[in-house]
């Protein structure tokens, strides 16, 4: 015995009960009675209608035994050493004082202040050479030639 659903409220409908409606584009419902076929000609919305299944289903209504909530598991953190620095270095880092710390930063700026100072010495005692004689001044449009020589 095959038990069909009713399209609107959710229903039983049990064989030789009911009604069969196909709509324009062949789809089919099925009413158990002339009050839910009604109610669906006249588009009411059955999750705004009390007595269906949907609006019992979406309202929690009539739930017999009460579920136990599906525990989540904690999530447990875990401390793991990134590129370029392993767990022990990040700890270590970590454990600094700020005192430690400001003395490393000091270093490392008077070594980047050094390291500037001595590439700008090397790169001024290049640039002394004559750039004389290189050649007659012409201009990049000159050079390529257009509108030169008409």
């Amino acid at each position: 015995m095959k038990v069909e659903i009713d399209s609107f409220s959710g229903f039983r409908i049990y064989p030789s009960k009911g009604k069969l409606f196909v709509r324009g584009d062949s789809k089919v419902f099925r009413f158990a009675n002339s009050k839910n076929a009604s109610l669906f000609l006249q588009r009411k919305n059955p999750r705004k209608i009390a007595w269906t299944q949907v609006y019992r289903r979406m309202h929690k209504k009539g739930i017999t035994e009460e579920v136990a909530k599906k525990r989540s598991r904690r999530t447990v953190k875990h401390q793991r050493g990134i590129v370029g620095a392993d767990l022990a270095t990040i700890a270590a880092r970590r454990n600094q004082t700020a005192a430690v710390r400001s003395q490393a930063r000091l270093a490392a700026i008077t070594k980047a202040k050094t390291e500037k100072k001595e590439k700008e010495s090397k790169k001024a005692k290049p640039a002394s050479r004559p750039t004389g004689a290189s050649g007659p001044k012409v201009s990049k449009q000159q050079m390529k030639g257009g509108k030169g020589g008409r």
